[in-house]
């Protein structure tokens, strides 16, 4: 039996039990007969100071989409920047200490993503609550407080210490991402709020950030001679940037847009709580059966992992030891255009194609990834010469152009191949499984990178093993 009544909630209402909201369906609300008869003051009628009798608000001038991708590029910029700024380490900061700085990208790529890897399979197998709003404003403050040490670090001469410096850098970078996954996490529950392409500005935004933060890189070390003085206004950049990520967020809530899909969404759980389950932010009572979403997930999953460790394999420590065959090729922006800049606009283009050119399909997917494992030799036998160890493995590819293609292909594949098995991952369960399966499919993201970053530890072993000078 359908039966519509208005239940009175102090600043909206909602439709209960059978009969669907006027305002879910999209189509003007005629209140007559609604409140006819009801002692509810006409206040009551109102979405949070949205009229029913309206259309749905439109996201004027994109506000909530460049705001969502803002903050995507957020979640992305302390991994970035520390990269990036692989110079400033390991050529000043670090130059006392050669034993840390030949694999600085390895330390740091360990503290940027081992806090992740944790976070992330924690939370798949206990859910972590709490408001969206105390999660983002205390790690985004947090984070802004380590990006002021590190601004601190930068400034001082750290020359006499620089084995201190180098923990204390590890330590600000293992904190720094461990509440960036608190806010990453936060983020994308909060875009779940608004229509998907939303959580896509999300995922678009993380995605620029790389290309991005090459770019400001590179602007402050032309501006500038000095390593010290490029690196301090290099970070407190990337501390502006979450601060216009934090600001940002307290003037969601002022928009019609974003106040009507809020509130839409919490009235649509209200009226049917079996909506609830598959909330993801939601508590839920059914444990969900893991060894089946891993056994019919598996090949997806594979393929996450495997385009992961591939990639973080190659880049950034080998990709960025590799130098010019040809003297002053590109002159000394050549690993930050053949390496950094290379690899993020190509992973940032492979993520625009994966949606556009769903190929290979979803049986053929672990075909196409498994293919990337040539990349590990042959970026090996390019012009690669880890810091303080000399090379014996004979030099095969020695063309830089040849180089550089194989760099293109890398970043593109690494964003296609990536992209389409996180789009396939979630089709192969139950519906009601899809959340969990796309969370497992994060943390195997996470885990194929701690997993290529911990293989890039011995590249430089097995291009200096003494068995080549023998050959």
């Amino acid at each position: 039996m359908h039966r519509s009544y208005l239940k009175h909630q102090g600043k909206g209402w909602d439709a209960n039990e059978g009969e669907k909201a006027p305002f879910l369906r999209n189509e003007p609300v005629k209140l007559t007969p609604a409140w006819e008869g009801s002692n509810l003051p006409n206040d009551t009628l109102n979405l949070k100071g949205i009229a029913m009798d309206l259309a749905p608000p439109k996201d004027k001038w994109n506000l909530i989409y460049l705001t969502l991708m803002l903050h995507g590029l957020g979640t992305l910029t302390a991994w970035n920047m520390f990269i990036t700024a692989k110079d400033y380490f390991v050529v000043y900061k670090l130059v006392n200490t050669p034993t840390v700085a030949a694999d600085f990208m390895t330390y740091v790529g360990w503290a940027s993503q081992v806090p992740n890897l944790l976070f992330s399979w924690f939370n798949i197998f206990v859910k972590i609550g709490g408001n969206l709003t105390t999660r983002i404003v205390w790690s985004l403050c947090i984070e802004v407080l380590i990006f002021v040490v590190t601004v601190v670090l930068a400034m001082v001469d750290s020359s006499e210490w620089s084995m201190v410096f180098f923990w204390l850098t590890m330590i600000t970078v293992f904190f720094l991402n461990g509440f960036n996954a608190i806010f990453q996490n936060s983020v994308y529950g909060l875009a779940a709020r608004l229509p998907p392409q939303y959580t896509g500005a999300v995922v678009l935004g993380s995605n620029i950030c790389g290309t991005l933060v090459v770019f400001i890189n590179w602007a402050f070390e032309v501006l500038t001679s000095s390593h010290r003085t490029a690196a301090i206004y290099y970070f407190i950049t990337g501390m502006f940037v979450l601060l216009i990520c934090f600001d940002t967020y307290f003037a969601l809530p002022l928009n019609r847009f974003f106040r009507y899909h809020e509130t839409l969404q919490e009235r649509t759980l209200r009226v049917n709580p079996a909506l609830a389950a598959t909330n993801q932010n939601a508590p839920s009572t059914k444990r969900a059966p893991y060894g089946l979403i891993f056994k019919q997930s598996f090949v997806q999953l594979y393929n996450i992992f495997i385009v992961f460790f591939v990639s973080l394999a190659v880049f950034p420590a080998v990709h960025s030891d590799i130098q010019p065959i040809t003297p002053g090729f590109l002159g000394s922006n050549f690993v930050r255009l053949t390496c950094f800049l290379t690899f993020n606009l190509m992973a940032m283009i492979g993520n625009v194609t994966a949606s556009l050119w769903q190929f290979p399909s979803r049986r053929w997917l672990a075909l196409f990834t498994s293919i990337r494992l040539l990349f590990i030799p042959l970026f090996l036998l390019c012009n690669y010469h880890p810091k303080g160890r000399v090379r014996t493995l004979p030099i095969l590819i020695d063309n830089d152009w040849i180089y550089w293609v194989l760099a293109v292909l890398l970043g593109w594949s690494s964003g296609h191949g990536s992209s389409l098995g996180m789009m396939y991952v979630s089709g192969n369960v139950a519906p009601e499984h899809a959340s969990t399966a796309g969370m497992i499919g994060g943390a195997t993201l996470v885990t194929g990178i701690v997993a290529g970053i911990t293989f890039s530890k011995i590249c430089p072993d097995i291009v200096t093993l003494n068995i080549w000078s023998n050959m």
